[in-house]
């Protein structure tokens, strides 16, 4: 479970990226994000995932506080962003034997969860193949492999399908979903419209740090009178982004 409580942080004086916020995800739950670029989400992901330290507000990953334990929630979480840049020389034969010892997974194991992630991904082909020599949805694909190789109970993403080809963003929501149905916690942030309404069993809509509404997408569409989804969040976004609101205080 992910629980976040009223975090904060500010990189100046007084500039709050994200803003208050507070949400919960449950087991067998994808919760998106769903923002512009810009609204926070990345730095959102990396409070959650430990990498930041939030300047106020605290988070909690199945019941431990990322503050105080972050080396053991680590053991438990598996986070993927786009930023992740694997050894060019390398292959993912070796890349995913070299994190199998790395968590000190046994090589049995090891192996084959290996051969059950290269076949879904459909790697195996290309196992020997260096980094360097592999499409942009193929080393995306090799990283989720490598980042969910401990079969984590918590799953942050940041922008999973961002930059992949119809194939294989297909590839990466079916694995998403089969997360979600095996009682894994998943959060993820995306600005694609289809992917939100596709995977997430709810959907924060954040814009200017702050989250201005949560829940389904049609609970979404009936808070704004809307018909669609993508107009839902337009209207959502009109009313609540700084630079609208002050504009339609000056009408």
């Amino acid at each position: 479970m992910i629980e976040v409580f009223n975090v904060a942080k500010a990189y100046k004086a007084n500039i709050n990226v994200v803003n208050d916020v507070s949400f919960k995800v449950c087991p067998g739950e994808i919760l998106g994000l769903l923002g512009p670029n810009g609204a926070g989400k990345t730095t959102l992901m990396q409070m959650v995932s430990t990498l930041l330290k939030p300047s106020s507000g605290h988070i909690l990953i199945s019941g431990m506080n990322t503050a105080t334990d972050a080396l053991e929630i680590k053991k438990h979480m598996g986070f993927l962003t786009t930023e992740v840049r694997l050894d060019p020389d390398s292959t993912p034969n070796r890349l995913f034997d070299y994190f199998g010892r790395l968590y000190r997974i046994d090589k049995k194991t090891s192996a084959a969860r290996k051969i059950e992630s290269f076949e879904r991904f459909g790697i195996t082909p290309f196992a020997d193949k260096k980094i360097s020599q592999l499409s942009t949805g193929m080393r995306q694909k090799i990283s989720i492999s490598i980042s969910l190789i401990h079969n984590p109970e918590v799953v942050i993403f940041d922008e999973p399908t961002n930059g992949l080809d119809i194939l294989s963003s297909h590839q990466v929501q079916n694995y998403l979903k089969h997360l979600r149905d095996t009682g894994h916690t998943v959060l993820l942030s995306t600005h694609i419209f289809s992917v939100a309404e596709a995977l997430c069993n709810r959907i924060a809509v954040l814009i200017d740090g702050k989250i201005v509404a949560s829940g389904t997408t049609q609970e979404l569409i009936q808070l704004t009178s809307t018909t669609r989804f993508e107009d839902a969040f337009l209207e959502l976004y009109a009313l609540h982004h700084i630079e609208g609101v002050s504009k339609k205080g000056e009408t």
